[in-house]
Formats: structure tokens, C-alpha cells, sequence
């Protein structure tokens, strides 16, 4: 067993993890039992590690179902307004232990499991990740979700089930390898086929203009076929649904004039169909423009605007036989929120749906969709930003791009006559970017195109209205809100690290769960000796295990009493895992103590062989010794994060200050008990508001000065010239110290340091090296150290993402959150009392 507890232990009752009671853990062994042997219908002794799992998942799942059913039935019989999020990336993760603590099992499954001989840790460890995202935009959306059935509002997540998600990544050899991930080779209980409510999607074709109205004909039908997976809400009986999309031929796809010969061909040309639902593209701040993808971003708003048009025709308050025909309520009832640019063909087809299908005038159904609509902005970074080709858009699309440049000439017409002759704004304005290829600039449709528009720090969002979009944040100023990022406390520290969870409760009660400002309280134990100690304890033994996983996984053995530096981040040069990897190199030629451990993702190949290479040469020193070691943990991941981030000491948030528009690793660190070291930069500058920046590590340039250096002019030369050791450190690179088989295998990351690095890194060296000789000393004094980290603990309450949710709630989509429990599935359904402000509760 790897939980080496006294039975007293064991049966703790904490109930922020749910009460233990012998009913309910028999319950479960029954359950268990069950469906182990619907599974096997064979001796218990031939089960495999596999089938333990499965049985336990679908024993969980016997527990959301009728939560689920009861939630929907709530909402049909309510009416309340709608909440749909779309997104083109749902980073979930796993999800039996997450089930288990919302639904307050944790506890009972654990002894259930106990009494059945089986370890629960092993079997969580088997379920495979639901990696549908590539890092901070899609796991935000998971954590979303989390926080809008938490509370209690009426909500929906819509993307698409990638078959094969975020690639497996290997590395060999110190180089990047990528592996398929085929997530659902062995199946996903989590997950219901809806195929009552397939759809068709429409591709090609043409437009035609006739008396009656506009009709686009001769197109290529795809269907798509919905999977629904519950969303539990945190111990209040909600279960909300995620719909994810999978693409499918319909059966008469390319088989109307065959021949036999032609047959076989038609029935191989399906998977060109099938293909939009295939893969997710592994490229984040980078814009593609491959036709699959617009496929993809078409696929599933077209579906997605149907579902939700059927759910609003179909629910009347209070009856069971209306059909709403009428749309001017259509805002009241349904607010759609845009996560990126991805989705924002769902302005031009709601406005199809309106005028081509329901016939409805241009002006009211331009009315009504800009009111239904909000846009979050992710990034600032101008190679991040969605411009399609025309072409591509009109093969594509046909009668979608006549709709745009319909919207564009009615926007630009506004624009002249607010601002006549002034030519160079209606360019820098316009929906369509000329000159060269005509290209659709898509943030731009999504501004136009909504009532709210917000970036996701508050640095990040005056950025997005001072510089990005500075035109229209002018014409609108009203229309530009700041909604700062946050995380699921749920899921970053119940699930993910028990030990501080259950101290915490032990000091201030359980309700921070829910109400994540709670942790303030946390300020009167700063100066407790007792509490320090605890703390620093907690974090001892997560390090002590995720010590164990390192030895284990990578063969490397680290003093669990070093300091675990850890850079949680996608390989990109404005994250500038460059800089970092030149302060190893520093510190390896100066030979101080640090322990570290940098987990990675993909962008620059080359950044991920350098690391690696200077991890081969510093590991295997014998001066080192352990003094310094350099890890590359392999395919991060959410449930690596989930070890990763309770054993961190202090958390690396290092971007070019004005480039990283939020960033929730760093609060997943802030709120696990790590320090920052970082630049004012995304959602930073706040956790130093909240925290006090003398809490923090905060070195580099601010954003103004960044500004100020680009007006003189970068010259990486001059801090090589000046700095010593930056000059050694790089001297080493170039000379192949570090790769001594291919001695010029890095030259080309030393030229792009010297002559295109736009995000400076040799500016901030000098900076980052003394504030790391800052940190060094701080952590030779324990008690301090964790007195600031409790600090910071306390601080952290502003970034959970139930705060969040509740300002787009309040600010965006105008409705409020419910503190309503809807009845178990075991209680009358009538006890469902309403406590919303306002007597709303069908927020719920």
C-alpha cells in the first residue's frame, strides 16, 4: 500500500474530502463488485490492475448520474439563462479523483477500496489524461467549468473530442520526440454518446441569391456526433455537461453515382470527413492557417449554434408543450463567451442562422447576436493572432465571408462617419487586412462582433486597450473589462496536495473550498511556530515524494532537502527558458548549491536539446556532486503538474515583461506553497498586490522599460561585452562545451540570442542571477522562508477561479450565481431552497 497510514489515520474524517461511514463505503464495495463483474463476468482473480479501474470509475459514475439527470430536469423546468463557453480546447486532465471530491467520496472510496486489498493511488495512476488542450488557454477552460457548476450556474462547455490529443512527448537522445496520444485506445467511462442529437455541418458549396432570401447549396455534409461528460460542481448536487463533437460521414458521403470501382474510393474518402475531429493542432501562440483547422473552427460553432438554438426554441418557463419562434429574448436567455479567436466563426453563422434560416432582418439579427456574445482575449503576441486567407475562407465558406464583408462594410460606413477622410484608421479598423494576401483578422470580427471584450490580467488588459486594439478601445471604451485568471482550488490543492488542504481546514474551517478569499485568515498564523513548522513539513514530504517519482522515472537522485526550482512553461522565447538556462550554467561554473527541475513542452526543439545537454554535463560532474542537478521532466502534463507543483520550493514566471497575458501556473504555485521569482508581467503584478511585492522575487524590466529599450534599440553585444559570466555561459554554448560530438549544434540559438532575440534576454541576466542569489539566501533560513510562504498562501485567495467566473457572471453574461443545492438523487426533489439574491435561483 503506498499510504502507510494507522488505521486511526485512515478513517480521519476530514469532510472537505467527504465523510468515511460504513454505509456509504459498503455502498460502494457493492458497487464495485458489480460492475467488476459486468466487466469481467469471470473470476475476480484474472482482473487486471485495468479492470479495478474501470470498476471503480463506473461505481463513481453511478453517483453523477443521478445528479446529472436531476440538474437538467432543474434547469428545463427553471428556464434560466444559459451560459455556453466555447472553446477549441478543454485540458481536463483525469477525472475519477476530481469526482470523488466533488462529490464528497474521497474519504468513503478510499476505505472502500482499502477493504478490497487494492491501492486507490494505482488505480488513479492508470486513467489516462484527457490532454484536448495544449497549456494555459485550455486548462483554464477546465477550470472554468469546474467553477460554474460550483456555482450553480446553468452552464455548458462545447469543443471537440480530439481522438488524439496533445502529443506524448519523449525525449531521445536530449532531442524532442513526439508520440500520438491515443487517449481513448482503452476507452472513456466519463463520457455518454448522444447520437439523438447528431447535426449536420456544411462545407463547399456555393451561395445563391434568389426572391426568397440567400440559400447556400451544393455543399459537403459532416455530422457531428455529440459526447457528453458530467461536470460536478463541489459538493452542492449540480452537474453540468461538457459536449465535445467527434466528426462523422454521413453514410451516403461521395457514394451518390458510384461505380464499383468508385466505391472503394468513397468509402476510404470518409476519413477525410472524419479527419476534423482526428487530431488538436500542438501549436499554441501560433497561428496556422491550415484548412483543417478552419474546418475544425467551423465544425464546432455550426454544430454548437444548432444545439444551442434547438435548447432555446425547445425550453419555455414552466411548460413543457411552447416553442419559442420569436428571438428578441434570445440575449436574455443564452450568453455565448468566445475563448480566443477560435471560435469566432459563430458571428458570421449566427448571423446566417438568422437571416438566411429564420428570415429575421439584418438589423435586429446584428442587434441580437452582438449582445449575445463576449470575447477573451489570450495573447498579444502578433504571430498568435488568427488572420485567414479570403481565398481560403470563400472556398471554404462561401456564404460566410459574403456575411463578414457585410458586417466590415457596415462597421467601416460607422467608422467614416464618425472620423471622415481619415483613411488610415478605416485600414487599421477593418475586419479585412489588405495588401499582399487578403486576410480576415478574426480578433477584430470578435470585437465588432461582441459587447464584451476582456483580457485576463489586469496588465494584460490595459495592453488590449492601449496598444493592441487601442482604435477600437477608443470608439468603445465601455466595452473593454479586465477579468484576471484564476484556478480550481478543487483540483490545485484538495486533490493535488491533501496534506496543505487538510492543515489549512484544521486552522481556518473548510469553507475556503468554496470561498477561496478565505485563506486571508491565514495572516494570523504567519508568526506561529507550531503552524511553520507544519507547513514546512507538508512541503518536506511532498518533496520527499516527488523525489522518489524523479528516481524512479528519470534514475536521478536529488537531495530532497534542496531547493526544487522548478519552470512549469511551454518551450517559447518569450517564457525565456533560455535565461534560465543560462543561470545553470552560471551557477554550475560557479559550483553552488541548488537542487532543480525544469518540466517542458514544445516549441524550439533546439531549447529542449540545450537543456538537456547542460543537464548531461552538470548531472554527471563529479565536482558538482549533488549540489547541482538539472532535470527535464518528460510529457508534461496535468497530472505530472498535479506531483510537480506541492514539491516546488519556488515557481520560475520569468517572461519579457508585457508578453505573458496571464499566466495560472504561477497561481498554482503561489497557492501550493512555492515562491515567485519573476518579472511585472501578467498576472504577477497582482499576486505582488495581493501578497506585497517584498513577498515576492521580482526582478528585470517593467513594462515601460521594455518600451523605452526598443525606442533606443537592443544591443545583446553590450551585456555580453559587460557581464562576465553571461559572456562565459554563452562562450560555452557556442564552443560546443555542452555538445562536444556536434560542437556548433548551438550555434544557431547563441545567433538568435545576439541578433533577433525580441524578448531580450541578456537584458535581465544580471537582474535574474542576483535575485537568484537573493532566493539562495532566504532559503538557507527556513523559518523565513516559510513565514513568506505562508504569506503568499494567504494572498492567494484572489485567484480562484470561482472569483473569476462570478465577475464574467455579474459583468458579462448578467446573471448571478446560485449558493442553491439541488436535492441528491435519494432526497424529494421539492427540497431544492432557493438563497440566490433576489429569489434568481434559476441561475442554478
Amino acid at each position: 500500500m503506498s499510504r502507510p497510514l494507522s488505521d486511526q489515520e485512515r478513517r480521519k474524517q476530514i469532510s472537505i474530502r467527504g465523510i468515511v461511514g460504513a454505509e456509504n463505503v459498503a455502498e460502494l464495495k457493492r458497487g464495485f463488485n458489480r460492475h467488476l463483474h459486468f466487466t469481467l463476468v469471470k473470476d475476480r482473480n484474472v482482473a487486471t490492475p485495468r479492470d479495478y479501474y474501470f470498476a471503480l470509475a463506473h461505481t463513481v459514475r453511478d453517483h453523477l448520474v443521478g445528479r446529472w439527470i436531476r440538474t437538467q430536469q432543474y434547469y428545463y423546468e427553471r428556464d434560466p439563462k444559459r451560459i455556453y463557453y466555447l472553446s477549441l480546447e478543454f485540458y481536463m486532465g483525469r477525472t475519477l479523483q476530481n469526482t470523488m471530491i466533488n462529490l464528497g467520496l474521497q474519504n468513503a472510496c478510499d476505505e472502500a477500496v482499502y477493504q478490497l486489498g487494492l491501492d486507490i493511488e494505482e488505480l488513479e495512476e492508470i486513467e489516462e489524461d484527457a490532454g484536448l488542450g495544449n497549456g494555459g488557454l485550455g486548462r483554464l477552460a477546465a477550470c472554468f467549468l469546474d467553477s460554474m457548476a460550483t456555482l450553480g450556474l446553468a452552464a455548458y462547455g462545447y469543443g471537440i473530442r480530439y481522438e488524439y490529443g496533445i502529443f506524448n512527448q519523449k525525449i531521445r537522445n536530449g532531442w524532442q520526440v513526439e508520440e500520438a496520444d491515443d487517449w481513448l485506445r482503452h476507452g472513456n467511462p466519463w463520457e455518454k454518446a448522444r447520437p439523438e442529437y447528431m447535426l449536420p455541418v456544411h462545407f463547399y458549396g456555393r451561395v445563391e441569391h434568389t426572391a426568397n432570401g440567400t440559400k447556400w447549396v451544393d455543399t459537403q455534409v459532416v455530422l457531428a456526433l455529440p459526447y457528453d461528460t458530467p461536470v460536478p460542481g463541489y459538493m452542492n448536487n449540480t452537474v453540468n455537461t461538457m459536449r465535445l463533437w467527434s466528426a462523422r460521414a454521413p453514410n451516403d458521403f461521395n457514394l451518390r453515382d458510384f461505380n464499383v470501382g468508385d466505391y472503394i474510393q468513397a468509402v476510404l474518402d470518409r476519413n477525410l470527413a472524419e479527419n476534423i475531429s482526428r487530431v488538436l493542432y500542438p501549436n499554441d501562440n501560433f497561428f496556422e492557417g491550415k484548412e483543417l483547422r478552419l474546418k475544425q473552427e467551423y465544425f464546432v460553432v455550426a454544430a454548437t449554434l444548432q444545439d444551442i438554438i434547438r435548447r432555446f426554441k425547445a425550453s419555455k418557463f414552466g411548460s413543457t408543450e411552447s416553442v419559442r419562434t420569436v428571438f428578441d429574448s434570445f440575449p436574455d436567455q443564452v450568453a455565448i463567451q468566445l475563448n480566443d479567436t477560435h471560435p469566432a466563426m459563430a458571428i458570421p453563422e449566427l448571423m446566417r442562422i438568422f437571416v438566411d434560416i429564420e428570415k429575421l432582418p439584418w438589423s435586429k439579427a446584428w442587434d441580437i447576436t452582438k449582445r449575445t456574445f463576449a470575447y477573451t482575449n489570450h495573447t498579444v503576441l502578433p504571430e498568435a493572432l488568427e488572420r485567414w486567407p479570403v481565398d481560403l475562407v470563400e472556398k471554404l465558406l462561401p456564404r460566410h465571408l459574403e456575411i463578414i464583408y457585410e458586417i466590415n462594410q457596415r462597421h467601416l460606413d460607422h467608422i467614416a462617419s464618425l472620423f471622415p477622410n481619415d483613411v488610415d484608421r478605416l485600414r487599421r479598423m477593418s475586419l479585412i487586412e489588405e495588401g499582399g494576401t487578403k486576410r480576415i483578422n478574426m480578433a477584430h470580427l470578435c470585437i465588432v462582433g461582441s459587447h464584451a471584450v476582456n483580457g485576463v490580467a489586469k496588465i494584460h488588459s490595459e495592453i488590449v486597450k492601449s496598444e493592441v486594439f487601442r482604435d477600437f478601445a477608443e470608439l468603445e471604451p465601455d466595452k473593454f473589462q479586465n477579468k484576471t485568471n484564476g484556478i480550481t482550488p478543487r483540483r490545485w490543492l484538495l486533490l493535488c496536495n491533501p496534506g496543505l488542504a487538510e492543515l489549512i481546514a484544521e486552522k481556518i474551517g473548510e469553507d475556503y473550498v468554496r470561498d477561496l478569499s478565505q485563506l486571508a485568515k491565514l495572516h494570523e498564523f504567519v508568526d506561529d511556530d507550531l503552524f511553520i513548522r507544519e507547513v514546512a513539513k507538508v512541503k518536506q514530504e511532498n518533496k520527499v515524494k516527488f523525489a522518489l517519482y524523479l528516481e524512479k522515472e528519470y534514475g536521478v537522485k536529488i537531495n530532497p532537502s534542496s531547493m526544487f526550482d522548478v519552470h512549469v512553461k511551454r518551450i517559447h522565447e518569450y517564457k525565456r527558458q533560455l535565461m534560465n538556462c543560462l543561470h545553470i550554467i552560471t551557477m554550475y561554473n560557479r559550483k553552488a548549491p541548488r537542487g532543480w527541475a525544469a518540466p517542458g513542452y514544445h516549441m524550439a526543439k533546439m531549447i529542449i536539446k540545450l537543456i538537456n545537454a547542460v543537464a548531461q554535463v552538470v548531472n554527471n560532474d563529479p565536482v558538482v556532486g549533488s549540489k547541482l542537478k538539472v532535470i527535464f521532466l518528460e510529457n508534461y502534463r496535468v497530472s505530472l503538474a498535479e506531483k510537480v507543483i506541492p514539491a516546488t520550493d519556488l515557481s520560475e514566471q520569468i517572461s519579457t515583461a508585457g508578453t505573458e497575458a496571464s499566466g495560472t501556473g504561477n497561481m498554482k504555485f503561489m497557492l501550493n506553497g512555492a515562491l515567485t521569482i519573476g518579472t511585472m508581467d501578467g498576472a504577477n503584478v497582482e499576486m505582488a498586490e495581493e501578497a506585497g511585492e517584498e513577498n515576492l522575487f521580482i526582478f528585470g524590466m517593467r513594462v515601460e522599460d521594455v518600451a523605452e529599450l526598443d525606442k533606443d534599440g537592443y544591443n545583446a553585444q553590450q551585456y555580453y561585452d559587460r557581464l562576465p559570466e553571461l559572456k562565459q555561459a554563452v562562450d560555452q554554448i557556442r564552443s560546443g562545451f555542452f555538445s562536444s560530438d556536434e560542437p556548433d549544434l548551438f550555434r544557431d540559438v547563441v545567433d538568435m540570442l545576439f541578433h533577433h532575440d525580441r524578448f531580450k534576454v541578456f537584458a535581465d541576466y544580471e537582474a535574474y542571477v542576483k535575485c537568484q542569489e537573493k532566493v539562495s539566501e532566504l532559503y538557507l533560513n527556513s523559518k523565513a522562508w516559510t513565514k513568506m510562504v505562508i504569506r503568499n498562501i494567504a494572498a492567494a485567495g484572489k485567484f480562484s477561479s470561482d472569483r473569476t467566473i462570478k465577475e464574467y457572471a455579474r459583468d458579462i453574461w448578467h446573471v448571478e450565481p446560485s449558493d442553491l443545492k439541488i436535492p441528491a438523487p435519494n432526497e424529494p426533489r421539492e427540497g431544492a431552497e432557493d438563497r440566490t439574491p433576489n429569489g434568481t435561483a434559476a441561475r442554478a
